[in-house]
């Protein structure tokens, strides 16, 4: 992949604020997410994760700020979870055609990319968690994606399965050149293929590379050597305070301000 896409920016949002009634629900956010970048978004739950997906996705129109976005860009979205009536006949082929019109060929194309070749025929209550989620990323796919949005894209999956997912999507952004905007509940775990974490409780509290954990002794005895050396540890740098309503008030000064850095790769 060409290294200088790797700075290209997709979608750009400055002093993005979006208020239900009277709760602010994202304050101020400026963030990038970037062609060949792997951005995971962090925070507690309730934190505006999910609102501010829907905003990069276009489903949300925010208060006041600005986004901005690459003429033509074609988003991929992974839901977290999908709920499926099991009394209604749903085929794997099936499912594809809900996200585009395309052929039999094409599907089996997507399905072969994320290692699920042998299920366009199956159930889709048939399938095992990790089955699900390459089916969901397969139906992703299928737009031929500049950015991917995956909402919690390994959930209900092992540890090992996990690995795999992570490893599957390291290597789509690799050979496909897309940017990637995966979300997690998690605050501590996040796959050290990740390039930027932007970590959001209705603010953005911080953003950066995470780090690589390689010698902590309880991630080596639970995941393995291997399995530590693919995950790793965000450092959480709580550089602001807050007012009597809890609003952020960062320090102008710091270089971990996150009004400072926009984010990328």
């Amino acid at each position: 992949m060409n290294q200088h896409h790797r700075h290209e920016p997709l979608i750009s949002l400055n002093k993005v604020n979006l208020h239900f009634d009277r709760n602010h629900v994202l304050q101020d956010i400026s963030t990038e997410l970037h062609k060949g970048c792997i951005t995971t978004l962090i925070g507690p739950n309730g934190a505006g994760k999910t609102t501010l997906v829907r905003l990069i996705l276009g489903l949300l129109k925010p208060d006041s700020g600005t986004i901005w976005q690459e003429s033509n860009l074609r988003i991929g979205y992974m839901p977290q979870k999908l709920q499926i009536d099991k009394t209604f006949p749903l085929t794997v082929e099936r499912f594809l055609k809900t996200a585009q019109n395309c052929s039999k060929a094409q599907m089996k194309a997507v399905l072969s990319d994320v290692g699920a070749s042998l299920l366009l025929e199956q159930s889709i209550h048939h399938l095992s968690g990790g089955e699900m989620q390459r089916v969901l990323l397969a139906r992703a796919l299928l737009r031929d994606p500049h950015l991917l949005v995956l909402d919690e894209p390994v959930q209900g999956v092992d540890i090992n399965g996990q690995l795999e997912l992570y490893n599957l999507i390291s290597r789509i952004r690799d050979e496909r050149g897309c940017g990637v905007l995966m979300i997690s509940h998690d605050l501590h775990l996040v796959m050290a293929s990740t390039d930027h974490v932007v970590c959001i409780n209705h603010h953005v509290c911080c953003s950066g590379h995470p780090e690589h954990v390689t010698n902590d002794p309880s991630f080596t005895e639970l995941f393995g050597i291997k399995g530590s050396e693919q995950l790793a540890v965000y450092s959480h740098h709580h550089n602001h305070n807050h007012d009597e309503q809890g609003n952020a008030i960062p320090d102008p000064a710091s270089d971990h301000n996150p009004r400072n850095k926009k984010g990328g790769c």
